[in-house]
C-alpha cells in the first residue's frame, strides 16, 4: 500500500509488522460475541466508510440466509478481486491481537479459530496482509470491495458459505471502536469481517495508521461446484 491512501499502489522496501494489526483484546471479543444489535447508526455511512461515497441510498441487498453449523474454513474466494486463498487457523498474540498469517505466506488468510466459524451464527474474523517488502499481498485490494459483491468461504464440511458485502470502513487506530468493527449488525445472522491495514504507512512505528474492515453477511450456500441457494430468513 502507498503512504497516501489505502487504495494506492504498494511501495517497495516495506515490512508490515504484527503491530500493524488492529488490537483485538480477548475481553472485547467475548463482549462482541455476547452483544446484540449494534447501536443505531453504526452500520450506516459514517466517517471512514469508504463504500458510502458511491453507495445508492436504497441499495437493495439480498435477505440473510439461515446460519450454518460450525466447520473450519479451508479457502477464501473473492471473485471480483480474483482472490482464491488458503485459510489457516490463528489465535491471539501476547498483546491480545489476532496473529496474522506468517510473513512468508502473504497470500494466505488467517481465521480467528477461537471465535466463530464462517457461516455460523455470530461474527467470524479473518485477517490478511496488505503488502510485503516487495509486492502486494492477499488483501491488497479488499478496500475496493463494494456493497452487493460476493465473498465465498469453502469449509471443511464440503459446504460453501456465500456472503454479501454490506459495508467497508477505514478505522484509525486513535478512533478505533471495537463495537463498530466487530459487533453484530443484526441479531442471529452469520456475519464475516475481513481485516487488513489501511491509512498511511508510518515508518517510525513500522505500521499502518488505520485498518480496513469489510463487513459481510451470509446470503447463500453452495457445495464447492458453483451450485448455490439463497433461501432467506
Amino acid at each position: 500500500m502507498s503512504g497516501q491512501d489505502e487504495r494506492g499502489p504498494a511501495a517497495p522496501g516495506r515490512l508490515v509488522s504484527g503491530i500493524a494489526w488492529v488490537v483485538l483484546l480477548l475481553g472485547l471479543w467475548l463482549w462482541g460475541r455476547e452483544a446484540t444489535d449494534v447501536r443505531e447508526g453504526i452500520s450506516r455511512p459514517a466517517t471512514g466508510d469508504m463504500a458510502a461515497a458511491g453507495r445508492p441510498p436504497d441499495l437493495p441487498l439480498p435477505p440473510a440466509h439461515a446460519p450454518l453449523g460450525d466447520a473450519p474454513p479451508q479457502r477464501l474466494e473473492i471473485p471480483e478481486l480474483g482472490i482464491r486463498a488458503p485459510v489457516v487457523a490463528r489465535g491471539l498474540d501476547a498483546e491480545g491481537a489476532i496473529e496474522p498469517p506468517p510473513f512468508d505466506r502473504p497470500d494466505t488468510v488467517g481465521w480467528y479459530a477461537d471465535g466463530v466459524s464462517p457461516g455460523a451464527a455470530g461474527t467470524a474474523l479473518m485477517v490478511g496482509h496488505v503488502d510485503t517488502e516487495t509486492r502486494p499481498a492477499v488483501f491488497y485490494k479488499v478496500s475496493t470491495l463494494e456493497p452487493g459483491e460476493t465473498i465465498r468461504v469453502v469449509r471443511d464440511d464440503a459446504r460453501v458459505a456465500e456472503f454479501t458485502v454490506d459495508d467497508v470502513q477505514v478505522l484509525t487506530r486513535d478512533d478505533f471502536d471495537a463495537r463498530q468493527a466487530y459487533g453484530p449488525r443484526s441479531t442471529g445472522r452469520a456475519e464475516l469481517r475481513l481485516i487488513t491495514c489501511g491509512g498511511t504507512f508510518d515508518r517510525a512505528t513500522n505500521s499502518y495508521t488505520a485498518n480496513v474492515i469489510v463487513s459481510a453477511y451470509l446470503t447463500g450456500t453452495g457445495t464447492g461446484t458453483g451450485t448455490s441457494t439463497g433461501t432467506g430468513v
